[in-house]
């Protein structure tokens, strides 16, 4: 299995990237991977890798890369040479059978749309995040691909979420809900009373509605979104963590019988950060385009960027472009 590598994107490219290709391709005797940008950065990282790794790795040369300020439809039609359009043109052409990256989100989006290409049939691509909730993984997506939908988006994303859940995270029969101000059916803009009355006569297990807080409690498998409000979920539910860590170990700080307490509280501390941890879930899938793309957070460093490799291989080992290419057929 061949994937692309943006090893320029990001706030940690290439020094970063390089560790986590390499980890990746220890982990995995199938993978091999192209790391694409600047060969006189990202040939010296490697020099330390082990030769029966090493051989797995290739580089192309990319003399661009596209910047976290640059606007991303213009920087992803006129960069042609850059990191990331060099990694998506594999994908297009069948020399990959996915690609990674950690930089600008709109340019990946752009990208994913411009040069991957949509299936057949898809209105908007979206970007799906698997949150840790009470006992279970919860789906959210849109969480930024797309910022304002019409009712046919949010549709076509419940299917898509609902074959993520199903294929990646194994749930056998996921409950898909839309996110709205409310439960009640009174509840929801014109374009969530619309989307809900589509949902409705599909063939998913569609469950109505859902709030921001009943997401931690696991409501439903798949919640289902416009791009804004999605990533304000998402960026919430991350800051929070870090506020609540950062509020735990300044009180504790203060006070004598906590830090005692502390010493036999790590390990279930531990645990419960690397749930919430986006490193150990690397990155989010672009459903709805004609091949796998996946979205690391800017900040990976080498582990975010080994799992996010994991998750587009697991993708491509599940076939999940074919599987939402034929559920959509049906829907």
């Amino acid at each position: 299995m061949i994937l692309a590598l943006d090893a320029m994107g990001g706030d940690h490219g290439p020094v970063e990237i390089c560790k986590g290709a390499a980890a990746a391709c220890s982990e995995n005797p199938d993978l091999e991977l192209v790391l694409v940008g600047k060969e006189s950065m990202i040939a010296p990282l490697l020099d330390d890798v082990s030769s029966k790794i090493r051989k797995r790795i290739s580089i192309i040369h990319a003399e661009e890369q596209i910047g976290m300020d640059e606007h991303p439809t213009i920087a992803i039609r006129k960069k042609r040479n850059s990191s990331l359009r060099l990694a998506m043109e594999m994908v297009r052409s069948g020399e990959a059978s996915g690609c990674i990256s950690a930089g600008n989100t709109g340019a990946i989006v752009a990208g994913g749309v411009l040069v991957v290409g949509r299936i057949s049939g898809i209105d908007r691509p979206a970007f799906g995040v698997a949150l840790p909730t009470l006992n279970k993984y919860t789906f959210l997506l849109d969480v930024g691909a797309t910022v304002r939908s019409r009712p046919l988006n949010l549709f076509q994303f419940a299917h898509m979420g609902n074959i993520y859940s199903k294929k990646i995270l194994g749930v056998a029969s996921p409950q898909v809900a839309l996110l709205a101000n409310g439960s009640e059916e009174i509840k929801g803009d014109e374009v969530i009373v619309s989307a809900k009355e589509l949902l409705k006569t599909s063939s998913l297990n569609f469950t109505g509605y859902v709030e921001g807080d009943d997401i931690p409690y696991s409501k439903a498998d798949v919640v289902v979104c416009d791009g804004f409000s999605g990533n304000v979920v998402l960026k919430f539910a991350e800051g929070l963590m870090h506020a609540v860590y950062s509020i735990l170990k300044e009180e504790m700080g203060h006070r004598i019988l906590p830090k005692v307490g502390m010493v036999f509280m790590i390990p279930m501390m531990k645990d419960l950060w690397s749930r919430f941890n986006y490193e150990k879930h690397g990155g989010t899938p672009l459903l709805g385009v004609n091949g796998i793309v996946v979205k690391a957070h800017g900040r990976s460093k080498a582990p975010a960027i080994t799992n996010a490799l994991r998750v587009a291989r697991n993708f491509v080992i599940q076939n999940g472009v074919e599987l939402i290419r034929e559920e959509l057929g049906k829907s």
